[in-house]
């Protein structure tokens, strides 16, 4: 059986959490705050129109920009309340309920490869540890031949990057570039937030 992320635990022990946390983007949007740091990454890295995987999607936030500027884009998550606020808020692609541990899309009706997997909020820290690396596995397996998959998480959450870049190897992936910000800053000794872009 796999194992519980921690995000489903949060939940568990705070039914209201999700919805809290999916407000709180709702409000910052309002307030005009700047929520497209990542997706600008994607963008500029990914083709026109490309097949982007949003592993961890949580309400949407980065995978509705990536819709809007023209690629086909799918979100996965864990929590069903999310992909609700998801599929509420932002309308257009795809939002499924799935564990990335167990992500299998093309018994899902979804069989191609993606050019590219985003994934950010953290999202690999609030992993089971013993899930991290067919996580990672399981994201090689839905690229494309030429896709990339791009991670961002803090170093203070948990999950050191050098454990992370030895999970990579593990699950069969490249680390390509190592970046400090999703505004591509280089990663280097003090970096406390890892951007990782990783290939088949």
């Amino acid at each position: 059986m796999t194992e519980q992320s921690g995000w489903v635990e949060i939940t568990k022990a705070d039914p209201e959490h999700s919805a809290r946390y999916a407000e709180r983007f709702r409000v910052m949007e309002a307030a005009g705050d700047d929520l497209a740091g990542e997706a600008r990454l994607i963008d500029a890295m990914a083709p026109r129109n490309a097949r982007i995987l949003d592993a961890g999607c949580g309400p949407g936030r980065v995978g509705a920009i990536l819709g809007d500027l023209g690629h086909d884009v799918v979100g996965v998550d864990v929590d069903p309340v999310l992909i609700a606020a998801a599929e509420q808020d932002h309308p257009g692609p795809t939002w499924l309920v799935g564990d990335l541990a167990e992500l299998d899309l093309a018994s899902r009706g979804i069989g191609q490869g993606f050019d590219v997997i985003v994934s950010a909020g953290n999202v690999m820290t609030f992993l089971a540890p013993s899930t991290r690396r067919e996580v990672l596995a399981r994201m090689r397996s839905h690229l494309a031949g030429s896709g990339r998959a791009i991670i961002g998480f803090g170093s203070e959450r948990g999950y050191q990057f050098a454990d992370f870049f030895e999970d990579v190897e593990e699950a069969g992936l490249v680390l390509d570039l190592k970046l400090s910000t999703w505004d591509m800053r280089p990663l280097n000794e003090d970096s406390d937030f890892l951007v990782a872009v990783l290939k088949r």
